[in-house]
């Protein structure tokens, strides 16, 4: 037994089709073919259903798969080890983003890595912040950052970053523009706030539904920027945190009763990360924690 047969096994599967764990691996489709035979000649069993169109794992490959995985997994922490130790951190790292995100911090970090460590695969992958946790849970993440209300999921190790409370944003002169407004204030306005599955939605419709209060948005978008352009032409009042809050152009009032706060965190698997994983972590916490 090899240590590619595994990896092929697990590319196949995850794939769905010999064919396109082929092209991701940039190997012939015959290579996969034939070493995943090998495999199942050596253990005995077969591991495949080849049976339909797309390929299945037969009751022997479910049992063997995750053992397959963790082999990988081992084998891959010791070569980032031993780079460790090269001084050259190389490897790939899947990092999640908010929507629309355009956090100075964020790209600064992003864009300099790969300058300083040409070594360092980066790929992006733009989603919602419940979906960004999930495949962060599922290893199809390496790290994501993401928005939420409340606590974390228990499965990840997250660090937070922002946690800020939510303010209504309106226009100097505005009706709403006074020391401070109740969620209730907000009833006769357009509310103007952030797509679902971001942290500051979240914590706006948390805080509504504690006081019995429908959590209304009449219009959302993925970028604090868009809001803020739509507050400006008199389309509503935008629900956003101080730190997204603009300049002598508006108000953000504070909202008194809004009871959960919306947070940024850095989110990732418990298990020990590779070290690109770890480097990447680190400067992003430090450009945007301070920390």
């Amino acid at each position: 037994m090899e240590m590619h047969q595994l990896r092929y096994l697990a590319a196949v599967v995850d794939e769905g089709s010999f064919t396109a764990a082929a092209a991701r691996l940039h190997v012939s489709q015959s290579g996969i073919s034939t070493q995943v035979a090998k495999l199942e000649r050596e253990l005995g069993q077969r591991l495949l259903d080849r049976s339909n169109r797309r390929i299945r794992l037969t009751p022997a490959g479910e049992a063997i798969l995750p053992l397959a995985k963790d082999a990988l997994h081992t084998l891959e922490a010791i070569q980032h080890t031993a780079a460790e130790f090269a001084d050259a951190v190389r490897g790939r790292v899947r990092l999640g983003m908010i929507m629309g995100c355009s956090i100075p911090g964020f790209l600064d970090v992003v864009a300099e890595l790969g300058r300083t460590h040409p070594g360092i695969e980066l790929s992006l992958h733009e989603d919602d912040s419940r979906l960004l946790q999930a495949r962060v849970l599922a290893r199809d993440l390496d790290l994501a950052l993401i928005g939420f209300a409340g606590e974390p999921d228990p499965g990840l190790d997250t660090v937070i970053l922002v946690d800020e409370p939510i303010v209504a944003v309106v226009p100097v002169g505005h009706r709403l523009d006074r020391p401070s407004v109740r969620l209730a204030d907000l009833s006769a306005e357009k509310i103007l706030c952030l797509s679902p599955g971001t942290g500051l939605r979240a914590a706006y419709e948390r805080s509504c539904l504690g006081l019995g209060l429908e959590p209304r948005v009449d219009i959302n978008a993925s970028s604090p920027a868009t809001l803020l352009h739509l507050t400006e032409r008199g389309a509503g009042v935008a629900v956003l945190t101080p730190s997204a809050a603009p300049g002598a152009a508006f108000r953000a009032v504070p909202i008194v009763d809004a009871a959960v706060r919306a947070r940024l965190g850095l989110a990732a698997h418990r298990d020990r990360p590779a070290p690109a994983v770890r480097l990447l972590h680190s400067r992003l916490r430090q450009s945007l924690s301070g920390r």
